[in-house]
């Protein structure tokens, strides 16, 4: 029985993980422009670009997450540009009182989905997997 535990919550919690991914990517294809346009109030270069890899990065390593493809890859992947996103669009330290909580709930959320991606990192796809480990 608990085999049977472990196989499933490993890969609940890897599509659940990659669920939130592969649904912004999708969503930041129909506004590229604000999404580009967000990324270039950030002062960061070529904002289309990013935009563009950004939302390769989130559904391409989201389905391979989900699937448990290259797990390890892309979790690491995903968790480096999670902590980046994090560093820069909810440096909660540097938004005005009203907005610092809700800045803060996002670092503090992301820094949370950091910490499973480096778990599966750790451990990763489980028997559940293309991976199988």
């Amino acid at each position: 029985m608990k085999a049977v535990m472990n196989d499933a919550s490993t890969l609940i919690g890897r599509v659940l993980i990659a669920a939130m991914f592969v649904y912004a990517g999708y969503g930041k294809i129909g506004g590229f422009e604000g999404t580009a346009a967000y990324i270039a109030s950030k002062g960061l270069p070529l904002a289309q670009l990013l935009a563009a890899g950004t939302i390769a990065l989130e559904i391409v390593a989201g389905v391979m997450l989900a699937v448990g493809w290259k797990t390890r890859w892309a979790a690491f992947a995903l968790a480096l540009f999670t902590v980046a996103a994090s560093l820069l669009f909810h440096n909660f330290w540097g938004y005005p009182a009203d907005q610092f909580r809700t800045q803060q709930l996002f670092f503090l959320k992301n820094m949370a989905i950091t910490g499973g991606l480096l778990m599966i990192v750790a451990f990763g796809a489980g028997r559940l997997s293309v991976d199988r480990r």
